[in-house]
């Protein structure tokens, strides 16, 4: 524990540009909580704060680090390389109608088939 006795007429601390660049830098540890370095100092909290932001504007003095702000970006994942083209036969489609007929023969309509023409072609297949 560090006293220090002020005499005459100057009632306040004055700090030296190497001792606000310590604190400063003990509040910069991982982990570090301003209030504990500023307790530890002998030294209130809000000036820490005030230092802390003098020297993120750069007018706090030599020796002193400078604070910036900083920006994280995560980086976009990487798109996946196109797939080859498929030589498979094609996907069926949704609400594809398939109508077996006679001598294993396979009828198969869209959901966009117009019905009276489809009736029309069962109806030819049918008198065959």
């Amino acid at each position: 524990m560090r006293v220090e006795v002020l005499s005459g007429v100057e009632r306040r601390r004055q700090w030296s540009d190497d001792e606000k660049a310590r604190i400063i830098e003990e509040t910069l540890v991982p982990g570090a909580r301003v209030a504990e370095v500023a307790r530890r100092n002998a030294v209130s909290a809000s000036l820490v704060f005030g230092w802390r932001r003098l020297a993120r504007d750069g007018l706090l003095g030599r020796g002193v680090p400078a604070l910036v702000p900083v920006e994280i970006v995560v980086p976009a994942p990487a798109l996946p390389a196109p797939a080859p083209p498929s030589v498979s036969r094609p996907r069926r489609s949704a609400g594809l109608i398939e109508i077996e007929l006679s001598q294993g023969r396979r009828l198969r309509v869209g959901p966009d088939v117009d019905g009276d023409a489809l009736r029309r072609v069962l109806d030819a297949l049918d008198r065959r």
